[in-house]
């Protein structure tokens, strides 16, 4: 069985009236309901964040620097060098 954590929530008068009334015409408690809508939109979000969204010329000039040759700067080249005179086992 999976764990479970407690959610406390207060809410004024109009709202669980709201969250009541939309519990009972989809047949489950209010919190059942407000489990179901706090995930639905919660993943919504995350699904949402978790996308890089960019603009056909942006796609374009990504797709050509990836395509291009690799320069690596100044202190990467060093670092490179440096690398190479390691004398490894």
């Amino acid at each position: 069985m999976p764990a479970v954590a407690r959610f406390d929530l207060k809410m004024d008068a109009e709202e669980k009236d709201i969250v009541s009334r939309a519990a009972a015409l989809m047949g489950t408690t209010m919190a059942a309901f407000v489990r179901m809508a706090a995930k639905e939109k919660a993943r919504e979000l995350l699904d949402r964040e978790s996308r890089i969204t960019m603009t056909a010329q942006d796609f374009d000039e990504l797709t050509t620097a990836l395509k291009g040759a690799f320069m690596p700067n100044t202190a990467l080249q060093n670092a490179m060098n440096a690398a190479r005179e390691v004398k490894r086992a």
